[in-house]
């Protein structure tokens, strides 16, 4: 697939695919896109160096000017939407409408960072004594790593990087190694950005790409405050313990093993179209996407029936054709692994309806799949696990509260869902009895948040939150400040030490 033209209308040289060492495959037919050039441990090492300093030159330039380079970065993003949106989706695999939606989120994501430059609120805090006044202040962190995976090639980073700017950090970016042309092409657009504001220093966003090791090495090193990882929940696990050994802060979004809960007094076509849509969307390669459905013993056969026609009528294909909605798989590897998790299922006297490979001379090289619909009576060890594909286990309830209990009986808690025009049940499903897991919602599928929410999850999920409400304070150290105004000394808690 030739991206010399693509390339071109974002103004970032072919030079970048002459590399030496990372092919880079397109998903949609197997080809090679180019070959990119990864950074060995001294140029890591150097690039975490211009981001430190970076970082003490951009945490005294006020937050609102520190605003109007995101702004400046959304407009560039802007003008590239449609450019920037197709190369998503030739590198990734996803559709085109979800790679120019990846792209709109990083534009939302800018827009909201730029009104949060003016909205670092501290607290002014009681204070027990006379004539002294106490508050809290944020200031900016340190050089912030950010790992992205595969999935979400840009939009993830833009998350964190956003953020993290007008908060005052610089940023070290490590993409996916099988994605890394449209982190250079969004580090392309950033620089024309950072062109129009000389109050920015050059080396705000640091590119690292490469393997695990460059990943291991951003985890490590001291001088990055902050890292935040979004990949499986087996990654969060080394990184964690490594960070939290040099004292460091994460930000971890792992693994999502998602759970919709279909009463019988739900509107069954907006149950259907929600569950299509999250457990086919991105070829079930979300963090969000739907895995787990549990539906009433009622309602259960018109369920199956109508989702079996929707899923009848999902047109597979090439990505870029805008009729179809899905995709391929990100590789062989990821059918192989969709392939195990369905005999597994089998086995355990699962009835499995889809889930082959579509294999045409065309394509002879990509992984094109039927997306699969597993029926099972119990939550077996496969179900409990994520496959990143296109696999939907459907399971019958009969009592919502053993419903939810189920939902929640999986190691992971990132999005989950209920549909129902049942107020009592909705609220139960809120409540703290209800869903445990960091997202979730009434009458709309798991996946496809907004920007505005925090986003992450509990459990094996990692704790993190991205994205918007308060999640920008994990990018700040707080301080709490006294300060004495009067001509006295009085101790808190009424200590008296006089001399």
């Amino acid at each position: 697939m030739n991206l010399t033209p693509l390339l071109k209308s974002l103004s970032i040289p072919t030079t970048h695919l002459e590399g030496n060492d990372i092919p880079v495959f397109s998903p949609i037919d197997g080809e090679q896109l180019g070959i990119v050039s990864s950074d060995n441990k001294e140029e890591t090492n150097k690039k975490i160096d211009q981001s430190e300093k970076a970082f003490f030159q951009w945490r005294t330039v006020p937050a609102p000017k520190r605003g109007e380079l995101i702004r400046l970065f959304g407009e560039e993003l802007r003008h590239s939407k449609e450019a920037l949106g197709q190369l998503v989706s030739i590198e990734m695999g996803k559709s085109l409408q979800e790679g120019r939606g990846e792209v709109q989120e990083m534009i939302d994501i800018c827009e909201f960072a730029v009104g949060l430059s003016r909205q670092l609120y501290g607290l002014t805090i009681a204070s027990e004594r006379p004539e002294h006044r106490m508050l809290e202040t944020w200031h900016p962190l340190g050089p912030v790593g950010v790992i992205s995976a595969f999935n979400f090639p840009v939009a993830v980073f833009s998350w964190n990087f956003a953020l993290a700017v007008v908060c005052g950090n610089s940023v070290i970016w490590k993409p996916s190694e099988k994605t890394p042309i449209t982190a250079i092409a969004v580090v392309a657009l950033f620089h024309r950005a950072l062109e129009k504001l000389p109050e920015a220093p050059k080396g705000l966003l640091q590119l690292v790409i490469g393997d695990r090791s460059a990943g291991e090495q951003l985890v490590k090193d001291q001088r990055i405050p902050l890292v935040s990882a979004t990949g499986s929940t087996d990654m969060g696990r080394k990184v964690a313990p490594v960070v939290a050994e040099r004292f460091g802060r994460c930000i971890l979004e792992l693994g999502g093993n998602n759970g919709m809960i279909v009463s019988p007094k739900a509107d069954l076509q907006l149950a259907i179209r929600a569950t299509v849509f999250s457990a086919v969307g991105t070829a079930g390669q979300r963090c969000t996407s739907l895995r787990r459905v549990f539906v009433h013993n009622d309602i259960y056969n018109t369920f199956i029936t109508a989702l079996k026609s929707a899923y009848e009528k999902i047109a597979v294909g090439n990505p870029l054709d805008e009729n179809n909605l899905l995709g391929p798989l990100i590789d062989k590897d990821a059918y192989i692994t969709m392939q195990k998790a369905l005999t597994e299922a089998e086995n355990n006297g699962a009835r499995v309806t889809g889930g082959s490979r579509i294999l045409t001379e065309t394509y002879r090289n990509a992984y094109y799949v039927t997306p699969a619909l597993v029926e099972i009576q119990n939550q077996e060890i496969i179900v409990k696990q994520e496959t990143f594909a296109p696999i939907l286990y459907i399971m019958k309830y009969q009592d919502l509260d053993a419903a939810i209990a189920q939902h929640n009986d999986v190691s992971q808690g990132l999005s989950s869902c209920i549909f129902t025009n049942d107020l009592r049940e909705a609220e139960r499903f809120l409540s703290a009895a209800g869903s445990d897991c960091g997202i979730a919602n009434v009458n709309i599928g798991p996946s496809g948040a907004e920007i505005g929410g925090a986003f992450g999850g509990e459990k094996e999920t990692g704790g993190g939150r991205e994205s918007g409400s308060d999640a920008w304070k994990s990018y700040m150290r707080r301080a709490t400040n006294t300060i004495n105004y009067s001509t006295e000394l009085p101790l808190a808690q009424g200590i008296k030490f006089e001399l």
